[in-house]
């Protein structure tokens, strides 16, 4: 299973986060990936200052915004979901 977490902090709440975890949400279930991908929400990562703070597994994604949510899925997590889905993944990424 791979966690990926989204920041639901004050800063990246403010900056759309719900609205990127309810896009991640629709388009694990339109991948088939319920079984291989937790999405969590966690608290406050350290990376205010990048955009909506998202990690998969414990690789940060950043410059993540709510208008650019699905490509960033497509582009970046999807393809480290994949690299990922067959090993144990750590926790949410916090710094």
């Amino acid at each position: 299973m791979v966690d990926i977490c989204v920041c639901v902090g004050s800063s990246c709440h403010m900056r759309g986060s719900y609205q990127v975890i309810k896009t991640f949400t629709e388009l694990i279930k339109a991948e088939g990936l319920e079984g291989e991908v937790a999405l969590k929400a966690s608290f406050c990562m350290g990376r205010c200052m990048s955009g909506i703070s998202v990690s998969v597994g414990d690789e940060p994604i950043e410059h993540v915004g709510f208008v650019n949510a699905q490509e960033v899925f497509y582009t970046q997590v999807l393809p480290i979901v994949k690299r990922l889905s067959s090993g144990a993944q750590p926790d949410c990424l916090a710094e």
